[in-house]
């Protein structure tokens, strides 16, 4: 078992990169395909110079095929070829209790290893009991076969570790970022605060702005920023209350949520 644990935690190290950009440090990130295709979280690539260390010390410069902020997804792709690439798992097979290992390149350590336990499983996130720290943003998630079932991105409350599905991914890849509002927030004691509009968004076309406070959506009150993040994904029209100044006023406005296709990756 042991031997066995070692041969897989291996093969994860070598399909496991280092993603690094001028101003933000360096990442993590997964080996997607032989071909070259990277995946890894969207938050770490912001900046658009990015390079690509391999485990055995290769760099390559990246071109960034496709992101999405929203889902913190992003598709890079280097001119390697015959990688080690990862084996992708089926996320919604997880179940709470399987044992996950996550691999990364933690406060410059190169191929760090830790292990823990899944929490919960849902179409948005994996929780898992698993140690994380800056540099690990972008490596994966495991299962003890070594087949990729997150990309590790934060850590929540109560120290769980959050990744983005495996089957989340793999949509991205095939269809692109799917339905958008166009906003980043943060969320406050009120609502969810709206800290960038992004330009020609559904978000610009409403005049949300900068210093908006999201209430509800379709009379729905957000508790977190996940509830926004499910009435954007039921699509269609989406209906925001939001406050605006300090007269705290509220009103209603309808956005039609667009589709953003990727770049084939």
């Amino acid at each position: 078992m042991t031997g066995d644990f070692g041969e897989v935690a291996e093969r994860l190290r070598r399909s496991t990169v280092q993603v690094r950009t001028p101003s933000s440090g360096a990442g993590s990130g997964v080996i997607w395909s032989t071909d070259g295709l990277i995946v890894t979280n969207a938050h770490v690539v912001r900046p658009r110079r990015v390079e690509v260390e391999l485990w055995d010390g290769r760099v390559f410069p990246a071109e960034i095929r496709a992101h999405d902020d929203r889902r913190d997804i992003a598709a890079l792709k280097i001119a390697g070829r015959a990688l080690p690439a990862a084996a992708a798992g089926d996320s919604a097979a997880l179940r709470p209790g399987e044992v996950v290992i996550a691999v990364g390149n933690p406060l410059g350590f190169v191929g760090a290893l830790t292990t823990g336990v899944v929490h919960a499983v849902s179409p948005q996130w994996v929780q898992a009991a698993v140690r994380l720290a800056p540099g690990n943003s972008g490596g994966p998630l495991a299962d003890a076969r070594g087949r990729v079932i997150g990309l590790n991105t934060m850590i929540a409350y109560g120290r769980l570790a959050l990744a983005v599905p495996s089957n989340a991914v793999a949509a991205f890849l095939k269809h692109g970022s799917g339905p958008r509002l166009g906003v980043t927030v943060q969320p406050v004691a009120t609502g969810l605060l709206v800290i960038e509009v992004a330009p020609k968004s559904p978000a610009e076309t409403a005049s949300l702005l900068f210093g908006d406070v999201l209430v509800a959506a379709n009379g729905q009150r957000f508790q977190n920023a996940q509830a926004l993040a499910s009435a954007i994904d039921a699509g269609g029209l989406l209906h925001l209350t939001f406050l605006r100044g300090g007269n705290r006023k509220e009103r209603s406005v309808a956005v039609r949520l667009d589709q953003r296709s990727a770049e084939a990756a």
